[in-house]
């Protein structure tokens, strides 16, 4: 692909277009979703894909399914853009009465944000239940001590009202309704479910934007998206795609996440590009050459350098990060030999945890309370504005040898005497 992607800049989609992103937006992370429990977003997305002739679907064995450009050319080296579809969330497992029944938890959240937490179990297709968490359910291990239930930590609780509710049924917190709040930076969402579907909505405008675009007579190449299930109980979505090579192996595979916002990789710093998470460090050719594509889009690196003032860095904003709080997919494809890499949103409230940091240090007044999880309007739009960008010409390398080349040539004469 040849595409000049300097011609792709922050302000190539029109307005019109960031508000129709938004809205897939704010309606994709206000969906309940859990591991098992993906149907309703998967809904979602076709009903996206039917209004989208241009746009393929093709499955695997084990739910993950990837969409494509339609007459797009197929490579030994397609360019994917992948996100999980779950969202830590409960599973009914047991029903003790029409008022108590047992849930095991699917995901990552401390056990100071349980006890007494309000949760809605979807038994009814057009409503919920409410119920109250009580105490964790223990198990002994072989030495007789009191630990977690496996694979999944367990939890009674308390319905609201007498209801007929079914094993396997689906429940999440009781938060308020998804909304956007202004500020001085464009704008927050706050909603239940950003990690990781404002990711999946930013896969969807970004591949809507590619297949445009080759539509028009634009040189896209073959641009993929990849959704996955089951990742936050182990990644075992990617880990089932991986083992069976349903991505060709010379794939270059964008992992897309949100990961936790700290001091120095904050919400409004613009998407991240990820060059590793608690567990690894992704394929560094590919993290180069998206973070080229980041700086040729924002005119600029990511930080100053010492030469230059704050004031005199581009409009257009993105970090180059490790991130490693939390672990990712990308680290799965990379250990199964793809070249992987990731792009991140800083996310508000990880995993609907408020109060996180103090909730750790035990600093944290009264009990520990989840809240909406919440992204910057702006770093959304930078994640697709960069996904694009990648789509149009993701370069083969991040060119830093022809640099250094460059450099020897300029500047040996230093050494000669």
């Amino acid at each position: 692909m040849s595409t000049d992607t300097s011609a792709l800049t922050a302000h190539t989609l029109s307005d019109s277009t960031r508000e129709l992103h938004n809205r897939w937006l704010l309606e994709l992370t206000a969906i309940p979703t859990a591991t098992g429990h993906e149907d309703q977003v998967i809904a979602w997305i076709d009903a996206w894909l039917a209004d989208r002739p241009n746009l393929t679907r093709h499955n695997d064995p084990h739910g993950n399914f990837e969409i494509r450009i339609k007459d797009a050319p197929e490579s030994e080296h397609p360019i994917y853009f992948t996100a999980h579809l779950d969202h830590p969330a409960f599973v009914v497992d047991e029903i003790e009465s029409d008022t108590q029944i047992k849930l095991g938890f699917r995901g990552g959240v401390m056990a100071d944000y349980f006890p007494g937490a309000k949760i809605r179990i979807h038994a009814q297709a057009d409503g919920y239940v409410m119920g109250t968490i009580g105490e964790e359910i223990k198990t002994k291990n072989d030495a007789g001590e009191e630990v977690s239930c496996k694979p999944f930590k367990r939890y009674t609780c308390l319905l609201d009202e007498p209801s007929s509710i079914k094993v396997d049924t689906m429940a999440t917190w009781d938060l308020p309704d998804a909304k956007i709040v202004d500020d001085e930076f464009g704008g927050m969402l706050y909603t239940n479910a950003c990690d990781d579907l404002a990711a999946v909505a930013a896969a969807l405008a970004a591949i809507d934007e590619l297949a445009r675009l080759r539509a028009s007579g634009s040189d896209i190449g073959d641009i993929r998206v990849l959704f996955t299930l089951a990742e936050e109980v182990g990644f075992i979505g990617a880990i089932g795609a991986s083992r069976d090579g349903f991505m060709p192996k010379g794939s270059r595979i964008i992992a897309l996440e949100n990961s936790r916002a700290f001091p120095e990789s904050p919400i409004h710093g613009g998407p991240i590009v990820r060059v590793g998470d608690r567990i690894s460090i992704f394929s560094p050719e590919l993290t180069g050459a998206v973070a080229k594509v980041a700086e040729r889009i924002a005119g600029g690196p990511s930080t100053p350098v010492a030469s230059q003032k704050i004031s005199d860095m581009p409009k257009w904003k993105w970090q180059r990060k490790l991130m490693a709080g939390g672990a990712c997919e990308a680290s799965v494809y990379c250990a199964y030999g793809y070249c992987s890499t990731c792009v991140c949103l800083p996310l508000g409230n990880y995993h609907n945890m408020a109060g996180l940091s103090e909730a750790q240090a035990g600093t944290h007044e009264g009990t520990p309370r989840v809240g909406c999880e919440f992204i910057g309007l702006d770093d959304y739009a930078g994640m697709v504005d960069l996904l694009v960008g990648c789509g149009m010409d993701l370069p083969s390398s991040p060119g830093f040898v022809e640099r250094v080349e460059k450099l020897w040539v300029d500047t040996r004469f230093v050494l000669e005497s």
